[in-house]
């Protein structure tokens, strides 16, 4: 389905499962769309109705004009998937991975978000400082290493068809050593399949974020997962984020996974985002029974 967001634009909108079963959305990263849940939609959706949407230019949701790729906007696409796939005060747990924590970081105050979050879930993500906390480049921190990895992320090569060196780079930079070479393959085609223009609009976004007054907006349940071997947005993030959100209910970090966490732990991701579902939105269902 389509949903039309704030400006106009646009959003591809997938459900899953059961009408009544209790919700959740989730909301994908940079260069990744819908597919980048495969795992927690199979699991999930037996009894569980799942809601996953492609962030503007990703997937199946057409590319906007250059003005379109902000925060704000970010903010307006989860609002307006909210709004049309929950009922009025329906309660759900909203995961958001990377980009798509970045996402429920810039929606915090939202009306929609306060309306519908029941809990969330924040994978491998963090509000600011994410090119000078990037460990992708093996250099020193200071501002060499800022500025060559803001060179590196922002770069506008196209990346070409998947080859065995493309997926080398991609699972140095983005997931971790011991991850099977078909989860490797399978980042490598849903990362690969980003528009290169759309890639490197978000990249502009994304070096220059600050979503903090946002975390301290998130008042609902909110917990954090993180790979220890996370070169994009690494632990130092997940560790200040559990700090800074007033309603933190854990912080999970999972040894030797890298930034793409729901396709190379996806038991793990799905583990807590079923807790959440538990605890926070079937509880508030039987009570109001």
């Amino acid at each position: 389905m389509n949903v039309i967001s704030a400006d106009g634009s646009p959003l591809h909108v997938e459900v899953y499962g059961a009408e009544g079963a209790p919700a959740v959305v989730l909301a994908h990263g940079w260069t990744c769309s819908t597919e980048f849940w495969a795992a927690q939609i199979r699991d999930l959706s037996a009894d569980h109705r799942v809601i996953v949407y492609d962030q503007r230019g990703h997937g199946r949701t057409p590319a906007v004009g250059p003005s379109g790729y902000t925060t704000d906007a970010l903010a307006d696409d989860l609002e307006a998937v909210l709004a049309a796939t929950l009922e009025p005060g329906e309660k759900a747990v909203l995961a958001g991975h990377s980009m798509g924590g970045m996402t429920l970081m810039a929606a915090a105050g939202r009306p929609g978000l306060r309306e519908h979050a029941a809990a969330v879930l924040l994978c491998s993500t963090g509000p600011s400082r994410l090119v000078a906390e990037s460990l992708v480049l093996p250099l020193r921190a200071g501002r060499l290493r800022t500025r060559l990895t803001r060179a590196v992320l922002g770069a506008r090569a196209p990346l070409g068809p998947v080859t065995p060196v493309s997926r080398a780079v991609l699972k140095y930079a983005t997931m971790g050593p011991g991850s099977p070479a078909e989860r490797v393959a399978e980042c490598a085609r849903i990362v690969h399949a980003c528009p290169r223009r759309v890639r490197v609009a978000w990249s502009h976004v994304l070096a220059g974020l600050d979503v903090e007054a946002g975390v301290r907006e998130l008042t609902v349940p909110a917990a954090v997962i993180v790979g220890t071997a996370d070169r994009l947005t690494p632990p130092v993030h997940a560790r200040a984020l559990a700090a800074a959100l007033p309603g933190c209910v854990g912080l999970e970090e999972l040894a030797g996974v890298g930034h793409m966490t729901p396709i190379e732990a996806p038991e793990a991701v799905t583990a807590r985002i079923r807790a959440l579902v538990t605890t926070y939105v079937r509880t508030e269902q039987e009570e109001a029974v």
